[in-house]
């Protein structure tokens, strides 16, 4: 089950960068449980990045990103205040999104 999610956006010089880490456990599908049998997959595999309510990255992942992932973006621009919206979907269709003003 999906967890919380933390994310900071700072203006610097022209550049926003955002950093976000989210809760999920990433299962790769090759583990074993301890009585042997393999753990399903279970990875987020749609990411999206919105300014102010405009997609400004929209990734596809896998089940090779590690288990409570940290993404880190920077683009160019924007302003303080502006609303920063980080969203994912995972292979089972659970979803979870967070906001946060740039600082």
């Amino acid at each position: 089950m999906p967890g919380p999610m933390k994310m900071r956006a700072t203006l610097a010089q022209g550049v926003t960068e955002i950093r976000v880490l989210m809760t999920h456990p990433m299962e790769t599908g090759q583990r074993k449980d301890p009585e042997g049998k393999l753990v399903p997959m279970h990875f987020i595999q749609n990411l999206t990045v919105k300014v102010n309510g405009k997609p400004v990255i929209e990734a596809q992942t896998s089940q090779a990103v590690s288990r409570n992932p940290v993404f880190s973006f920077r683009l160019k621009g924007g302003a303080k205040g502006d609303k920063i919206e980080v969203a994912w979907v995972d292979n089972k269709g659970e979803s979870n999104s967070t906001e946060i003003a740039v600082a």
